[in-house]
């Protein structure tokens, strides 16, 4: 006997479908803001490249723009982490739990 919840009913759940709205909403807003900064630096590699040789101190400007381009990669992901080990989490222990 199988006690696994059936896909297509949970998929018609208003809880589950509100969890997996804001879940896309979430993640297409940090995709679309990390392809943004990438592509802005690619941009700005391939049209503007003397604004990457600038002399920023001892190193040229593209150093500190591309770390910029790692970190903000980095603080994206720690947002994502943060609302899934928070809302997410608890978003789903509902949906799980008004299954049961």
């Amino acid at each position: 006997m199988n006690n696994s919840p059936d896909p297509v009913e949970i998929s018609r759940d208003p809880e589950f479908q509100n969890l997996a709205r804001r879940k896309n909403s979430l993640s297409l807003l940090l995709s679309l803001l990390m392809f943004g900064v990438y592509f802005g630096f690619i941009a700005l590699l391939a049209y503007m490249p003397d604004v990457l040789r600038a002399r920023a101190g001892a190193a040229t400007l593209g150093i500190p723009i591309g770390i910029g381009v790692i970190v903000f990669a980095w603080i994206l992901t720690g947002i994502y982490v943060k609302w899934a080990n928070g809302a997410y989490d608890a978003m789903v222990a509902r949906v799980r739990g008004s299954r049961q």
